[in-house]
């Protein structure tokens, strides 16, 4: 039997430079506030969405719920987000002609959904280790600033939400890192990361 690799870090990563580009957008960071955001259309339906959505199935080949569950929902929602932004799937173009007033709202319960989920991966990830509590700490915190954001179209909130997204995406390209860059890879040292996993009932395995 052929014995897969482990496809955390890819997942990771697919999801970290898909954030970290939409984020910088979000924030103003490098960009004027407000600037079309297309240009994560690419990332977010191949990087962000589809290798994080097959980084998912593998995980779920490896026996990682945890992992599959958040690598394919987070998959499905850059590819969700990818079709809002294309103009051939007629999502913008329809509240356009309908009442574009309705188009942030309606973000903001796509956004709202988001948030409820995230809530229960970061309850989830509490018993996993400090890094990944602290990853979804972050992106939860994100999701609820953006869906306050486009529900009050406030530039206060798309800011702030953008701000704690790039420190999210950080974060998980740290803990791609600390995969690739660990002594099971070959290496002589591991990055930090404490496990708040219960002794002798781990939760998540990297290896696994």
């Amino acid at each position: 039997m052929v014995k897969l690799a482990d496809p955390s870090a890819i997942g990771l990563c697919g999801f970290a430079l898909t954030t970290l580009v939409l984020s910088m957008h979000n924030a103003g960071i490098g960009i004027p506030y407000g600037s079309p955001n297309n240009v994560v259309v690419g990332l977010a339906f191949f990087y962000g969405g589809f290798a994080q959505f097959t980084a998912g199935v593998f995980d779920i080949l490896h026996n990682n719920m945890f992992g599959g569950t958040a690598f394919i929902s987070y998959g499905a929602f850059w590819m969700s987000f990818a079709s809002i932004l294309t103009p051939g799937f007629g999502v913008k173009a329809a509240f356009t002609a309908a009442n574009s007033k309705h188009l942030p709202n309606a973000l903001g319960i796509f956004l709202l959904g988001w948030t409820i989920f995230t809530f229960i991966m970061m309850i989830a990830s509490y018993r996993i280790h400090f890094v990944m509590a602290t990853l979804f700490t972050f992106l939860f915190v994100t999701f609820v600033l953006l869906t306050i954001g486009e529900w009050k179209a406030s530039k206060v909130f798309m800011t702030l939400g953008g701000s704690f997204g790039f420190v999210t995406a950080l974060i998980a390209f740290y803990l791609a890192a600390s995969l690739l860059i660990s002594k099971k890879s070959g290496f002589s040292f591991d990055l930090p990361n404490k496990s708040l996993a219960a002794p002798k009932e781990p939760v998540y395995d990297s290896e696994a």
